[in-house]
């Protein structure tokens, strides 16, 4: 950063004026060096970040732990140059002046994040395009109708878990689970998705104090994986990135597996969790959704604006002198990606509340080189992890009122703690099934498919049989086996108004009841077909 403003190398007392400083988490604990906001320190990140765009513009002087110096882009437009500039900006951190001058400590809390290591992520050029086209050709080879399919499968095998509970807490029973599941058979082990797998992811991205073993077990299974397929190439994930021209060796297989899988993860279980809750308690989207204006994939398109997986994505570093946003960048600067504040910069969102629809100029996955590969499998999991739990539990509800839902915040992402709903109990449907509100074949739906949905008109009671003299002159059975609704209801008669009483000297018989007539599927028209064949149905 500029010398002029902000040194790389902190202030810090020494000899007799040295104090020690107020603990982490004091209320004493404010700005640091120079007076800049320490972003891990933040409260409210949403907030500091509006008053550094006030304050700066669209890129701004932080200080993230131990005081270490960055720029936070915050500009919509600057946030493009920044991931579109190559020449300009890179990932690989080895430049980072700080870090070649030894002011980043090896137990830094960000240490797994800025640590350089031999993955497309964090290089650039000829070596970023090997591993990088490695990766883009196994995205391509994707089925989207075969993993749409197992998408749905996979809810269901979620859903089964809490579907006769009547309760569940959507963040740690549902949005945690399914994108693993997928993601497991994406890469080519579904045998490897378990509560340890998702436990374990969990653990890597919180950082906690046995995140390394948790990293050891997630690449046991990525290595047995690896061997797995040198042994026995398949058309997976995992099977294109061995077999593809560029020859990964093992190592780099199983490390750009075990990129893949925490990130795609991380990033959709994220998205899933805020569509959901964002589906439950904004009278938008149910209204929305319920009126037919608004599909589930629109309201993942506006999530990814309002709350985009990843707050920011660490990090950049210019690679020479240059200016961004009105600010003097120097060789060796890191600066944060951040597509939080970016997505609501006023210059091309004035409204930040305004609707997004059929805009995806946002930039949740990134931008230039290093924009996400995988995004499409996000979306397609986000989305139909919506759609088919709304088909499952049509009537969901949250069991709590929005103020209590709580959230954990870093630098890198917000999460919901938890989404506790409450339903009407359901049985468990086969995996093989589509996703659906029907108790069983032939039987009415208790609701329409919307969230907070109001029970369907109960059937009108089946008129008692008519008495065999009635039913010879009207043809009883015919109204008595008739669904309400059906065209004796819709013609207003039945056999007792037409027949009239039976003679005195005959004796009521009770007529024969045929058995109940099967609900006719109803007719599909073209695009009724078409979404059923997509789902893979």
């Amino acid at each position: 950063m500029t010398p002029e403003s902000h040194s790389q190398t902190p202030d810090r007392p020494s000899g007799d004026d040295a104090r020690p400083g107020p603990p982490p988490g004091c209320p004493a604990h404010g700005p640091g060096p120079g007076g800049l906001a320490r972003l891990h320190e933040s409260d409210d990140l949403k907030k500091l970040y509006e008053q550094l765009r006030e304050e700066h513009g669209p890129v701004a002087p932080v200080l993230i732990h131990d005081d270490l110096p960055l720029w936070v882009v915050l500009g919509h437009a600057e946030s493009q140059q920044l991931v579109r500039s190559p020449g300009q900006f890179t990932k690989d951190s080895r430049i980072w002046s700080v870090l070649r001058d030894g002011l980043v400590k090896p137990d830094h809390p960000l240490m797994p994040h800025i640590a350089w290591q031999p993955m497309c992520a964090h290089n650039e050029g000829e070596q970023h395009r090997r591993w990088r086209g490695a990766i883009d050709t196994a995205v391509s080879a994707t089925d989207f109708r075969s993993l749409r399919r197992y998408v749905n499968r996979s809810v269901q095998r979620v859903v089964n878990r809490f579907c006769e509970a009547g309760e569940a807490e959507l963040v740690s029973e549902y949005a945690e689970h399914l994108p693993m599941a997928v993601m497991c058979h994406v890469l080519g082990m579904p045998d490897e998705y378990d509560d340890r797998m998702v436990q374990a992811a969990r653990d890597m991205i919180r950082g906690t104090e046995t995140a390394i073993a948790s990293n050891a077990y997630v690449m046991e299974a990525l290595n047995r994986l690896t061997a797995r397929r040198r042994k026995e190439p398949r058309d997976d994930f995992t099977g294109h990135l061995v077999g593809h021209p560029a020859g990964l060796s093992d190592e780099e297989v199983s490390q750009h597996l075990r990129v893949v899988l925490i990130a795609a993860y991380e990033a959709t279980a994220n998205l899933l969790a805020n569509v959901l809750r964002q589906v439950l308690i904004d009278p938008r989207f149910r209204s929305q959704l319920n009126g037919g204006q608004m599909t589930v994939p629109q309201a993942v398109e506006q999530l990814l604006w309002d709350e985009p997986p990843f707050s920011t994505i660490f990090a950049y570093y210019a690679k020479q002198d240059t200016e961004l946003g009105g600010q003097r960048i120097r060789k060796g600067d890191g600066l944060l990606f951040a597509p939080a504040p970016a997505n609501v910069d006023p210059r091309v969102r004035p409204d930040p509340t305004a609707d997004m629809q059929g805009n995806r100029s946002h930039l949740a996955f990134g931008g230039g080189t290093h924009e996400c590969p995988g995004q499409d499998i996000g979306r397609v999991i986000a989305e139909i992890g919506v759609d088919a739990l709304l088909m499952r539990l049509p009537d969901v509800e949250l069991s709590c009122d929005e103020e209590e839902l709580t959230f954990t915040e870093s630098i890198a992402s917000r999460h919901l703690v938890s989404l506790p709903v409450h339903f009407t109990p359901r049985p468990q449907q086969e995996i093989t099934q589509a996703p659906s509100h029907e108790v069983g074949a032939g039987s009415p739906a208790a609701y329409d498919w919307q969230i907070g949905g109001v029970p369907r008109q109960a059937p009108a009671p089946v008129a008692a049989p008519a008495p065999v003299g009635a039913s010879a002159s009207v043809g009883a059975p015919a109204s008595v086996g008739a669904p309400a609704g059906g065209a004796g209801a819709e013609a207003g008669v039945t056999g007792a108004d037409v027949g009239g009483a039976p003679d005195a000297g005959q004796i009521p018989a009770a007529a024969p009841v045929p058995p109940p007539l099967a609900r006719p599927e109803p007719p599909q028209g073209a695009w009724q077909r078409f979404l059923r064949w997509w789902r893979g149905y």
